[in-house]
């Protein structure tokens, strides 16, 4: 092999490496690593979402962008906005989107606890259940009455699924609909 094609060689091992170890950093740091959903989860994803489908949709913790991309393509009337903070998987939902860019899609590096989720009519999530129980004070708070949260394999403690499917896949994984009741009304 030629130095040139030896250097190329560790180069390429060295965005790896550096790849790797930022996916296992973000891991520990969140809490939940960037995992892609199969494309059964997903077609569950999109056949539990209200038609049509308006306002914005939340969808956290993108990671690679599967779920993020097809919402943009199935629901165009739909603001997707998608939340990743890990640099990799963002990194690569950058790319898709600047090859292939969908006008309603919106990626944000950085951490969704910090965002609002007072405009979503939707959320989309696959979030461990920790980050799960966090979350759930902030969705009864700020989400507005009647809006939709789509989770995969992690439910709300406390919420009731308003729909809930068990895929025939090798985990037998569940995947949940809640709407946001009003206000008064006790979940």
């Amino acid at each position: 092999m030629s130095t040139t094609g030896t250097l190329l060689y560790l180069l390429l091992w060295a965005v790896l490496l550096v790849g790797a170890l930022s996916i296992v950093v973000s891991t520990l740091r969140t809490g939940a690593p960037p995992m892609p959903s199969s494309p059964r989860v997903r077609r569950a994803l999109l056949a539990m979402l209200p038609d049509p489908l308006q306002g914005t949709v939340l969808d956290l913790g993108a990671g690679w962008g599967d779920v993020a991309f097809l919402l943009a393509d199935h629901r165009p009337q739909a603001r997707v906005v998608a939340y990743e903070l890990s640099w990799l998987p963002y990194a690569f939902s950058r790319l898709r989107q600047r090859l292939f860019p969908r006008a309603n899609l919106t990626l944000h590096r950085a951490d969704f606890f910090r965002a609002s989720f007072r405009d979503a009519t939707c959320v989309v999530c696959y979030l461990s259940p920790g980050i799960m129980a966090r979350l759930e004070p902030r969705f009864a708070a700020e989400l507005p009455e009647g809006a939709h949260i789509l989770s995969h394999t992690f439910g709300l403690r406390g919420w009731t699924p308003v729909r809930s499917v068990r895929l025939d896949d090798l985990y037998r994984t569940p995947v949940y609909l809640y709407v946001v009741p009003p206000r008064e009304e006790a979940r």
